[in-house]
């Protein structure tokens, strides 16, 4: 028999569950797996150390053969990833209702020590706001490029995906675990993500935010996908 494989696939099963160790010893764990296990903070019990080493029957990984053999050099990720320095790292654009303002302040603060320039359109305080507005202010900011990304944060994140989704550029997502927050970056190239204030608490959406904005767009075969998303902009 030969020797267990594993792949994202068990790191995202794991972190859906919510399990914080996942035992691979013995087991041949693909970079990209291990990549994506460091990224959701799922620890590798077991793992060797290093880079992980395929049998040389079998070849390269198949995520690599398949990145290989769809990537397309020509087309660089749609919004890139943290740069390598932190006076590099990205703009995010922040926003949030009445609903939201205290977990935007939270993650105002969270950036703000890891290096990330902020530009906050508010609200500020708790009085009752309407959430379109602050969704719309913080999806143009991401539109004319004044910002990388954006996050804005309501009671539920729904509204404000809706809203954030009607100025064309716009790929907002709605995430609410940091499985999704991952796919909404790595296949569908998202740039807003809007998240529920009264739905998860501050230490996951912390989680969320990191996964979002640390996951590259993988290109290849999604990009043009993604570039039929964009193609509806364009046709009113």
């Amino acid at each position: 028999m030969g020797r267990r494989l594993v792949s994202e696939l068990e790191i995202r099963r794991a972190a859906r569950e919510g399990k914080r160790d996942l035992d691979v010893g013995g087991a041949v764990v693909t970079p990209s797996a291990r990549d994506l296990a460091g990224l959701l903070h799922v620890n590798l019990k077991g793992a060797a150390s290093g880079a992980a080493k395929w049998p040389a029957a079998r070849g390269a990984p198949p995520e690599r053969q398949r990145k290989a053999a769809t990537s397309s050099p020509s087309k660089p990720s749609l919004a890139p990833a943290t740069a390598s320095s932190p006076s590099q790292k990205p703009v995010v654009a922040l926003g949030a209702d009445h609903g939201g303002v205290s977990l935007k302040a939270a993650i105002a603060e969270h950036l703000k020590k890891a290096g990330y320039p902020i530009t906050d359109v508010g609200t500020s305080s708790t009085d009752p706001v309407d959430y379109p507005l602050f969704a719309v202010n913080v999806a143009r900011q991401v539109a004319q490029k004044k910002a990388t990304f954006g996050i804005m944060v309501d009671g539920a994140g729904i509204g404000s995906c809706m809203a954030a989704n009607k100025i064309a550029g716009v790929r907002a997502a709605m995430c609410y675990d940091v499985t999704t927050a991952s796919n909404a970056r790595e296949h569908n190239g998202a740039n807003v993500l809007t998240l529920g204030g009264g739905l998860i608490g501050q230490r996951l959406a912390l989680a969320i935010v990191d996964t979002f904005l640390a996951t590259p767009f993988a290109g290849g075969r999604h990009a043009a996908r993604v570039e039929m998303i964009d193609a509806l902009d364009r046709r009113g």
